[in-house]
């Protein structure tokens, strides 16, 4: 799923309403597997004006990332966070790593053939989906759409639970970032 998704289904889930430690650590779950991937990209376009193709192409599937993204997409990490939050009842540190489980059930079928490993550090497997959500080879113009229909109704979601501007405002922000990146998929992909 496109980040933008992971960001308000995470929100949408697991924020609570005058709550804003809850709030923010769903927030920051939902989007923590996706950070180390714009950082090193961005790093290595932005200031080491690597090209493109040479980011996505070599340097995504090189052992140095595939190893980051083993780490901050592992279940078993992921698992182990949930544990202790729930151990110690603290809610927030249970909605941030509900998020960031909710962001890898929802990407692991969802990637052809750019998975992670997902189950590290007990094995390296990736699963190759038939389906992709931003390779319309794979059905990502199946995807897309619903895609954008859970997106809608997550924002919706947001709308009633948060009767402040802030929120709303951010809602409606995430939706049209999404609408604009399934936008881009469908066209050049």
């Amino acid at each position: 799923m496109n980040t933008p998704a992971h960001l308000i289904l995470g929100l949408a889930v697991f924020s609570r309403k005058d709550t804003p430690r809850v709030t923010g650590a769903s927030a920051v779950g939902a989007v923590l597997p996706d950070l180390s991937l714009y950082v090193m990209a961005g790093a290595s376009l932005f200031i080491l004006q690597v090209p493109p193709d040479v980011v996505f192409g070599q340097l995504y599937f090189s052992q140095s990332w595939q190893t980051v993204f083993a780490i901050d997409n592992s279940f078993l990490l992921w698992g182990l966070v949930l544990s202790f939050a729930l151990w110690f009842k603290a809610r927030a540190g249970a909605a941030f790593a509900g998020a960031g489980l909710l962001h890898l059930a929802m990407d692991f079928p969802l990637h052809h053939d750019d998975g992670r490993p997902h189950f590290w550090p007990a094995s390296d497997w990736i699963f190759k989906s038939p389906v992709s959500y931003w390779d319309s080879l794979h059905y990502a113009n199946w995807v897309a759409p619903l895609e954008g229909l859970m997106v809608l109704i997550c924002a919706g979601v947001l709308f009633r639970r948060f009767q402040r501007w802030p929120m709303r405002l951010l809602a409606l922000a995430l939706l049209g970032m999404e609408f604009m990146v399934i936008r881009s998929w469908l066209l050049f992909f």
